[in-house]
């Protein structure tokens, strides 16, 4: 691809769910923008950068620490077009920005911790830096295995079966504050996506 870019996601863009609803509205077969799509996703680490929780939040951030203090391991994508970071940098909101940054692929992942990790080629990639409020953020450590488990749903529309389903859901999002910040299925952010992309749409097909 001649305007192919690159990316290192760290936090809820990992799951491909996500990251296709963003750039291509759904990952439905029957969707032609998702089933153009040339994504290819590998395993990378970004040294020298810390990951956070964001208070209050569902999703994580990231910012750069001292050279040799930390990593953050995450997915590398290829294929990205400029249509789909312009999404990204929507989606992503005036609390990140968008750096360019060296990781390193990952030949063989180790634990949670990084034990085990394998490290090959270095390559440039695009990734989303923190630089809203130092005080919205939490010294621990953002957990993707738990935002799947527990959060997921919230960012994609319920999974949950049986008969008490739409109960549990009622209930979640009347206790629960939006951790998604306006990005999940019925976020603000992500109605302002869908209305750009039926626009766009309406003008590929008037032509």
């Amino acid at each position: 691809m001649a305007n192919s870019r690159s990316a290192f996601f760290y936090g809820t863009l990992m799951a491909p769910q996500v990251l296709h609803r963003v750039c291509h509205g759904s990952n439905d077969p029957s969707n032609p923008i998702y089933a153009a799509h040339q994504f290819k996703t590998f395993p990378a680490i970004l040294h020298d950068y810390r990951r956070h929780r964001v208070l209050y939040a569902d999703y994580p951030a990231i910012l750069p620490v001292d050279a040799g203090s930390a990593t953050v391991r995450g997915t590398f994508v290829t294929g990205l077009t400029d249509a789909d970071i312009w999404r990204l940098d929507i989606f992503e909101g005036s609390e990140y920005r968008r750096d360019h940054v060296k990781v390193r692929k990952l030949t063989q992942t180790g634990s949670d911790s990084g034990q085990g990790n394998q490290e090959g080629e270095e390559v440039e990639a695009e990734t989303y830096v923190w630089i809203g409020n130092r005080e919205d953020l939490d010294e621990r450590e953002w957990d993707f295995a738990e935002f799947q488990r527990e959060k997921m749903r919230f960012w994609v529309g319920s999974e949950g079966s049986g008969e008490y389903a739409e109960v549990d859901d009622a209930v979640a999002t009347a206790e629960q504050q939006d951790g998604t910040g306006g990005r999940g299925a019925n976020g603000y952010i992500s109605a302002a996506l869908k209305e750009e992309q039926q626009k766009n749409e309406i003008v590929k097909n008037a032509v």
